[in-house]
């Protein structure tokens, strides 16, 4: 999210979508992941499904005239790659479903979160970078429980139990799916006008997905 402030989000989407490759190295080289040629064509595709997407399926804002662009893009690549390590980690040390206690693992990050990252708060405050403010209305308080419960907790319970039932680059490449499907929405709900690499992009992302899990 941090590289969205320096760069566009089609060169932030992009470059975030090369944690399929970094997952399907890292995986391969911690023993969590078997590299072939059929994964390896899955992944390209997937990263040039995004590709086709997010440069000519829809208008996007144009990286060149954001000075910190290379910013914001070396962030996007290293969250990429700490993505590849992260879900690498949980894979090789975890193993099998059965062998984790999931709320007892979730309550431990949530408490990690609270005990470790609280200085962040006075440290945005003081600099005046985000200055802390609390929901003024019920309606955003509404907003951030639901992105709370819906957007976070589920959605990472589901990203978590996934991954252990099948394989880091599986889940990976399915994630990739909410480019396409949230833009669906948009042309369903919002009429939004989209170029045919957008169909194009969809169906390159899908055909991976189907193709990592062959």
């Amino acid at each position: 999210n941090a590289s969205l402030a320096y760069t566009s989000v089609a060169n932030s989407s992009i470059l975030c979508s090369t944690s399929g490759l970094f997952t399907l190295i890292i995986g391969a080289i911690g023993g969590v992941e078997q590299f072939n040629s059929m994964r390896l064509i899955a992944v390209l595709s997937s990263i040039l499904g995004v590709y086709s997407i997010v440069k000519y399926g829809t208008p996007t804002a144009d990286a060149s005239a954001m000075p910190l662009s290379w910013l914001g893009d070396m962030l996007a690549l290293s969250s990429a790659a700490l993505y590849g390590c992260y879900t690498t980690l949980l894979k090789r040390r975890i193993g099998e479903e059965s062998r984790l206690d999931t709320p007892l693992f979730f309550g431990a990050v949530g408490l990690a979160n609270i005990l470790l990252l609280w200085p962040g708060f006075v440290v945005l405050q003081w600099t005046g970078i985000e200055p802390f403010q609390l929901p003024q209305s019920t309606t955003l308080w509404m907003m951030i429980l639901v992105n709370a419960l819906v957007g976070t907790f589920l959605s990472d319970y589901l990203w978590l139990k996934s991954m252990l039932m099948t394989s880091p680059l599986v889940v990976t490449l399915g994630l990739s799916l909410t480019i396409p499907l949230s833009m669906a929405g948009d042309i369903i709900f919002k009429d939004l006008d989209v170029a045919p690499p957008y169909y194009i992009g969809a169906l390159l992302i899908l055909s991976a997905f189907i193709a990592a899990n062959v």
